[in-house]
């Protein structure tokens, strides 16, 4: 069974709602209309009602299994609008609230936030900054995580591997890199792999000395110490992380041998290059970003997304909320 199957067995039937803002984009509305068809999750689509009907109309999408709703003429708007202002805490006035809330970004993060809906779903049309804002603004991370950060599972045929962080943090420091590590062990374990990190450098097992090596050692330390039981080492060489005859040469005494399938780069530059090159050269399916550390998920298109990505990463967020 791939990993899609795996997703659509966990979440089908649990009813979960997950929110796709971006209502009028015609790959939301048909991966929408294909989700409610196949009974994996309920659709909430922002945006105007005859606007959505009639492009779902035109696209050939059933409408009926979706529910859309208009920030403009929502019912519970003035109950979402002092909602707002009170998780801003002096942040945003009453006015204010009134027209951040027609954006519909933060209106559909509020819909999480009041639990009318169980993760969202963006970045089809809008930036990462644009989806991922609210969610740092209303529901905010986890306690004890300081930042989110952005993992792809990386998928060929039965191969599983997460790389993380390839879409948030540009220069993490130790301590974002040891949370990074033990966030995305996390993360991995929910999609059925048995999470042996490898915090990545361009040394292996002090092989060279330098301040970037001395902080993904001291992220190790770290990492152990947030959780004791993380199958984890570094600094590695990614063949050595890797290749188990070259792990067996360069680090011999490492409880990583050759086997690793979480792999945390030192930097945004570094994972999102090795990623791409897993994708473009090695043939991976990448699929993500997929945030993690936040309260509830929320998770960023690309904007050349396809409406077979935004399907799976509404299956991949109604996984998330579903091991809430």
């Amino acid at each position: 069974m791939g990993l899609f199957e795996q997703l659509t067995e966990k979440v089908k039937g649990n009813g979960k709602r997950i929110v796709f803002p971006e209502g009028l984009d015609e790959r939301v509305l048909t991966a929408a209309g294909r989700l409610a068809e196949d009974a994996v999750l309920t659709p909430v689509v922002i945006g105007n009602k005859e606007e959505v009907e009639k492009k779902a109309a035109d696209l050939g999408v059933q409408a009926s299994g979706l529910e859309i709703i208009d920030p403009a003429s929502y019912e519970g708007f003035g109950e979402m609008v002092d909602a707002f202002v009170e998780r801003r805490k002096g942040k945003a006035t009453e006015e204010d609230a009134k027209k951040i809330l027609l954006d519909e970004n933060y209106f559909g993060t509020m819909l999480i936030y009041l639990n009318k809906a169980d993760g969202l779903v963006s970045g089809a049309a809008h930036s990462t900054a644009d989806t991922v804002r609210p969610a740092l603004q209303i529901i905010k991370t986890k306690e004890g995580v300081q930042k989110t950060s952005g993992v792809f599972i990386m998928v060929r045929d039965e191969e599983k591997y997460v790389f993380a962080d390839c879409a948030i943090n540009i220069a993490p420091d130790s301590n974002d890199l040891a949370e990074i590590a033990v966030e995305s062990a996390k993360t991995g374990a929910l999609f059925d792999v048995d999470p042996r990190v490898a915090m990545l450098s361009f040394s292996t097992a002090g092989s060279a000395k330098s301040t970037e090596t001395e902080k993904v050692t001291d992220a190790l330390t770290i990492a152990k110490e947030k959780d004791p039981s993380l199958v984890i080492d570094g600094e590695f060489q990614f063949d050595a992380a890797f290749v188990p005859s070259v792990a067996e040469k360069k680090a011999p005494n490492s409880v990583i041998k050759g086997d690793a399938n979480v792999f945390v780069f030192p930097s945004l530059e570094a994972g999102n290059i090795g990623y791409k090159i897993a994708q473009r050269l090695g043939g991976f399916e990448a699929v993500g970003p997929i945030l993690q550390g936040l309260n509830k998920p929320v998770n960023d298109l690309s904007r050349g997304c396809s409406s077979e990505d935004v399907y799976n990463l509404a299956l991949i967020t109604a996984a998330q909320a579903a091991a809430e």
